[in-house]
């Protein structure tokens, strides 16, 4: 008898339309891993990058997004059963973070809905794009709903306190409400404007056709946005206390658990594990809690140990940073 072993060849992670536009230029700057793609580590000089996140404007990569497209009659009741915030009253152009659970409550990924009129879109990161459609796409079972990825599209980001002078300066339209989108035309690019949440800086994403990728982040570095990579955005991140899947919540957690109300409606209606949410709720019995530190000292290991001054066990490091001479956590 003869045994034959197959080995799975794991699929090469993929770039950016970013990450492939830079590589072709003259210098063409390492990439990364980051949210299930590969993208700019860094553009410009850390310290560089820093400023502009935190002071100016920053434009960066937002390639790893994209946009799946809810179709079919009974679209937003399904939609509201599948996740932790509010579909129904959404008001057109606006947009809201949800947590995506299992019947028994506990987290599988999170998205953001957006609505348009009556159109709904999804907006999901790459590294949870397949494990969330095929999560939703099991619970859709005698509904007329449809869900269809939004193809030849990607985003660029500018990020910081003056990212609205930025846009302003190219004659494009500002936002004065996060988690709100419009649609413009512009130098013969048709873009939508995306205001997303922030603590530190006004984040912003603008989505346009790749054939105009190269046209717009020309534009807006001519405007002065001052290009950054991944490690400087992840470290916004952290200290902004906005907490990626994957790393500082997982699969085991429940979203009281995570701290983030912002993602849970009280008040919306059943859908998949608001049993459990709502349990939690009612009793106020939650034993961990994702916090947001900020540590003196060296930038401590993710999975460091963290405990009470008597040595008693008090939690673990998820993700830390240095930014700006400070270390978050």
């Amino acid at each position: 008898m003869t045994e034959t072993t197959e080995t799975a060849i794991a699929a090469p992670t993929p770039a950016t339309r970013l990450a492939t536009l830079l590589s072709s230029t003259a210098a063409p700057p390492a990439l990364s891993a980051y949210r299930g793609t590969l993208t700019p580590h860094e553009l410009d000089a850390p310290a560089a990058e820093t400023v502009a996140l935190t002071s100016a404007a920053a434009l960066h990569d937002l390639g790893w997004l994209s946009r799946i497209e809810v179709r079919g009659e009974d679209r937003v009741r399904w939609l509201s059963g599948m996740v932790t915030n509010m579909v129904k009253d959404l008001a057109s152009n606006t947009g809201a973070w949800n947590l995506v659970l299992n019947a028994q409550g506990r987290i599988q990924g999170d998205l953001a809905v957006w609505r348009e009129d009556d159109d709904l879109e999804l907006e999901i990161a790459a590294d949870q794009r397949e494990k969330l459609l095929a999560h939703l796409d099991h619970f859709i079972i005698m509904d007329d709903v449809a869900l269809a990825p939004i193809e030849g599209t990607t985003a660029l980001g500018v990020t910081g306190p003056k990212a609205g002078a930025v846009l302003e300066r190219l004659g494009l339209p500002t936002l004065t409400e996060p988690m709100t989108q419009t649609r413009v035309e512009w130098n013969g690019l048709n873009l939508r404007l995306v205001r997303n949440y922030g603590v530190l800086a006004d984040h912003y994403e603008l989505w346009v056709h790749v054939a105009g990728l190269g046209k717009l982040w020309d534009f807006l570095r001519t405007a002065g946005a001052t290009p950054v990579g991944a490690a400087s955005l992840d470290a916004l991140r952290v200290a902004e206390g906005i907490p990626l899947y994957g790393v500082d919540m997982v699969e085991r957690d429940l979203p009281q658990e995570t701290s983030q109300t912002r993602a849970l409606h009280f008040a919306k209606g059943c859908y998949l594990g608001q049993e459990i949410v709502e349990r939690v709720r009612s009793r106020g019995n939650v034993h961990r809690h994702l916090r947001q530190l900020e540590i003196t000292g060296p930038v401590p290991q993710s999975g460091t140990e963290l405990t009470t001054e008597g040595g008693a066990a008090a939690g673990h490091i998820t993700s830390a940073v240095e930014l700006a001479g400070r270390v978050f956590a």
